[in-house]
């Protein structure tokens, strides 16, 4: 893979980046040399009419031809591309990368004039937390388990499938968090995200029965109050869960409209016309399905100044923004089609009560069509990082199941197809939404990583790639210690805090050396993505920022040397690899060893 004619949304490309509707603001192609290009043109489609005007030179630099074209903001969501011509023909440039035929519009380059995101959110590094499993405070043992649960002892099995697997209970709390914050202060992340924390009827708790307290097993309103101080205090931020698309058969919204059919909650459900029956998310009747159409609904959950998402948004709580579940089921159902209403309704109301709130959507499959809108500041990234780098670093034969239930589980793929995937995804919605969005390795959803890939090396490959790609990097409690799981719920292992000689300390240093060469090189946060090898177990990039450039190897398995023109020299800024000196003809040689993972 030669280095190609490049343009990304980052600032190296789109200095502006936080454009207003109406604005015209200048972006840069590069085209390196030798590519044989002598003209640009610039195509937009503003009011949904193409339109083209002609680039014009900028600089040289180093050999690469720097083009600039002006763009106006026309529309809240900007679609743009570049026609390339010269000796090698015409060629379109797009999002999704070079084409000698033409192309449709949905791959498109794009300028989004929405209110962005929390500045914070782009250096943020999030590591979540189940709370049932994670710490235990003393207090936890004076606390009487629930009717529904199984009680369980730190070092009982978890059952990843079966009638137990939801009632066996753990006790960790949220003051067992708070006493734990040291580890993750020494992992180097500055989010704590916490899967659900009302009162329900599980040990997951998105079956809430009520959206109005902190769950007393967990500690109840005062420990949350606690651990915000705590997460604040030191700088940080504090994510929450919240369930917009069901709640539990046990809350009381639902118990008042199942004693009552003329009562007003019934509006909040879908009931069937005898009330008999009712919508359940995926038929779990334990989860009932909100109807969006009601007004009642949008009052309670959003806009009232009293409303749910409003209250552990402010003090003395104050949540700095949510994950939102399910967001990709929340307000469809047959015709009834909210989705989009729902996003951009969350979306207001979090803004009004905290401006510098996030607010990240569940996704599971293709979330390209629910982002750069004005709702979702991004999504949980399963299919666009998650997936491929499985398939990618897959070992061993025994199945696996991806995040879709896809029937056979995650499949072995070369990095050539785990890069398309990539790719395709990413082109599909705009830089920022890209950037915004949770690269993940695994979640309380799904398998874990040590278990995909079966070892150490290749584990730190994963990590390698989580840590230097665009997004937001999110890290599930226990990775960073080797911790296995074949499946969501088999994933939601209790923190070996009592047996530390069990951690896996190659894989816990392997992510702290990792978190803090992001958080040191600005290229790793804002920088662009440039792609400039892939082989079957090989893939080179490139992120590039004004002030900084970085190379990223990743090698699932030995290979030969790959040798680069045009990228410059560097040193080695992690991994053991030698500093890279280019030869006579500017070429550097990248090392063949593997599984690997090397930055310069």
């Amino acid at each position: 893979m030669s280095l190609q004619p490049h343009h990304d949304g980052s600032a190296t490309y789109v200095p502006e980046q936080e454009p207003a509707l109406g604005q015209t603001v200048p972006v840069f192609v590069r085209v390196p040399a030798g590519t044989g290009v002598s003209q640009v043109h610039v195509r937009t489609t503003g009011d949904g009419e193409p339109r083209f005007a002609e680039a014009r030179i900028d600089r040289t630099d180093g050999g690469d031809v720097w083009w600039r074209a002006d763009v106006e903001v026309r529309n809240p969501v900007s679609n743009y591309r570049f026609l390339l011509d010269g000796e090698r023909g015409t060629r379109w440039l797009n999002a999704a990368g070079l084409a000698g035929h033409d192309v449709p519009d949905n791959g498109d380059f794009k300028l989004v004039s929405y209110a962005p995101p929390p500045a914070w959110a782009r250096d943020a590094v999030i590591y979540q937390i189940f709370p049932d499993r994670f710490a235990r405070s003393a207090a936890a043992d004076g606390r009487t388990t629930p009717d529904w649960a199984i009680p369980c002892d730190w070092d009982t099995p978890v059952v990843g499938r079966g009638p137990e697997t939801p009632r066996q209970f753990y006790g960790g709390d949220l003051d067992g968090v708070t006493e734990h914050l040291d580890h993750l202060d020494r992992l180097g992340v500055n989010t704590v995200y916490l899967t659900p924390v009302f009162p329900a009827r599980s040990n997951h708790r998105y079956d809430a029965s009520s959206f109005d307290t902190v769950d007393p097993l967990l500690g109840g309103d005062a420990a949350l109050a606690r651990l915000a101080d705590a997460v604040h205090a030191r700088g940080w931020r504090l994510l929450g869960d919240i369930t917009s698309n069901h709640t539990g058969d046990a809350h009381d919204w639902f118990t008042a409209a199942v004693s009552d059919v003329n009562a007003p909650e019934r509006e909040l459900y879908y009931f069937d016309l005898s009330g008999s029956d009712y919508e359940s998310w995926n038929g779990v009747k334990s989860l009932p399905k909100l109807n969006w159409g009601s007004a009642e609904l949008r009052r309670r959950f959003a806009t009232a100044e009293d409303s749910l998402l409003r209250r552990w948004l402010r003090p003395p709580y104050g949540l700095d923004g949510w994950r939102v579940d399910v967001a990709n089921m929340t307000g469809r159902r047959g015709a009834d089609a909210y989705t989009h209403e729902v996003a951009r309704l969350l979306r207001e109301v979090v803004a009004e009560t905290r401006p510098d709130g996030l607010l990240l959507a569940e996704h599971g499959h293709d979330h390209t069509g629910d982002l750069d809108r004005d709702g979702w500041h991004g999504t949980m990234n399963y299919v666009g990082f998650t997936d491929p780098v499985w398939s990618w670093l897959r070992h061993g034969d025994e199945p696996v199941p991806n995040f879709l239930g896809t029937p056979g589980g995650v499949r072995r793929r070369d990095a050539d197809a785990a890069l398309a995937t990539m790719n395709t995804y990413r082109s599909l919605v705009s830089w920022r939404s890209y950037t915004h969005s949770w690269q993940l390795l695994g979640s309380h959803d799904s398998a874990r990583i040590r278990t995909v890939v079966g070892d150490a090396a290749r584990q730190e490959v994963a990590a390698g790639l989580l840590a230097t790609m665009p997004g937001t990097p999110v890290v599930f409690a226990g990775d960073e210690l080797g911790l296995t799981g074949t499946n969501g719920e088999g994933s939601r292992t209790p923190m070996p805090w009592h047996r530390r000689q069990s951690w896996d300390r190659r894989t816990f240093d392997a992510y702290r050396s990792l978190l803090t060469l992001r958080r040191d090189e600005p290229a790793l946060r804002h920088g662009g993505l440039r792609w400039v090898h892939a082989d079957a177990d090989t893939l080179v990039f490139l992120r590039e920022a004004p002030s900084s450039t970085v190379l990223v190897l990743a090698r699932r398995a030995p290979g030969t040397p790959v040798r680069l023109t045009g990228v410059g020299a560097g040193d080695n800024v992690y991994g053991d690899a030698p500093a890279l000196h280019p030869d006579a003809d500017n070429t550097v040689t990248i090392p063949a060893d593997g599984p690997t993972f090397q930055v310069w």
